[in-house]
């Protein structure tokens, strides 16, 4: 049975090896916190205290990459916005620390869940082959952090660049319902749902699809005012006041490659 080791088990993390087991994968999942161990051992997961900092990592590393021969990697940067340049570089720092104890594991195949992010907000319709032009701090580490997985030569690494996440714990709605003056009222939307999420790693898994890029992201691009103001109506909440003027947005990213390589369906009546 092939093993699994999935660096950061929290919300996307958690089901997806839920569902990885499910399929007779074998799974190590790790936690910052020591509170949540027994709940991934309760799921089937081989439990793991992780922490991977910019100066060092913890040194149950090892045993936690043991044997495995995938390793997925989902942590957010989690870079302060208030002032992104106290920790320039921080999110790259991490996974420079990481790669070395890669290199000398079982490790051959790394999975790298990114975002669409590391496009910026340009006015273009985005496919793979668009170059990142990130204009957040987030977005230029991701890149910079892609970079350096890419061109290791010790595993194949694909990297995956999800748009907004919502499932059926999360969505935008709640957080924009009763709003006024929201910006962009016509930028289209480019959201991906939690099931989505998770089944398209499993098809990359499934099909091999190693040392490649995609965008993950429905296809289903609805302006924001018609999204939003739609979900507030579905969910009975306080209608969301956009701005009477256009949007400086445009940025609609492409999941065909997606689509025609992984023969893969997205579930659009999730959204």
């Amino acid at each position: 049975m092939t093993k699994i080791s999935i660096l950061g088990c929290g919300w996307l993390g958690l089901p997806l090896a839920k569902n990885l087991i499910a399929k007779d994968y074998l799974v190590n999942g790790s936690t910052t916190s020591e509170n949540k161990l027994p709940i991934l051992k309760e799921a089937g997961i081989n439990p793991f205290l992780v922490t991977v900092e910019s100066e060092n990592v913890s040194e149950n590393i090892t045993d936690f990459l043991a044997e495995s021969e995938i390793l997925i990697i989902d942590i957010p940067p989690k870079l302060r916005a208030v002032d992104p340049s106290s920790e320039k570089k921080a999110f790259v720092e991490k996974i420079k620390n990481l790669i070395p104890f890669i290199e000398k594991s079982t490790i051959k195949k790394v999975l790298f869940v990114s975002s669409t992010s590391v496009y910026g907000d340009d006015n273009s319709f985005i496919t793979e082959e668009t170059i990142p032009n990130p204009d957040t701090e987030s977005g230029k580490q991701l890149v910079l952090a892609e970079n350096l997985l890419q061109e290791n030569q010790h595993f194949e690494t694909t990297i995956l660049r999800f748009g907004g996440l919502i499932g059926d714990d999360r969505h935008p709605i709640k957080f924009l319902a009763g709003k006024e003056n929201i910006e962009n009222p016509d930028a289209p939307v480019n959201l991906i749902h939690q099931k989505d999420c998770i089944g398209i790693i499993e098809a990359i898994i499934n099909q091999s699809k190693w040392n490649a890029v995609f965008n993950a992201v429905a296809p289903f691009h609805p302006t924001r005012e018609e999204y939003y103001t739609s979900k507030a109506i579905e969910m009975d909440l306080a209608l969301p006041k956009f701005s009477s003027q256009q949007s400086n947005i445009k940025k609609m990213i492409s999941s065909e490659k997606i689509e025609r390589t992984l023969q893969y369906k997205f579930i659009l009546e999730e959204y």
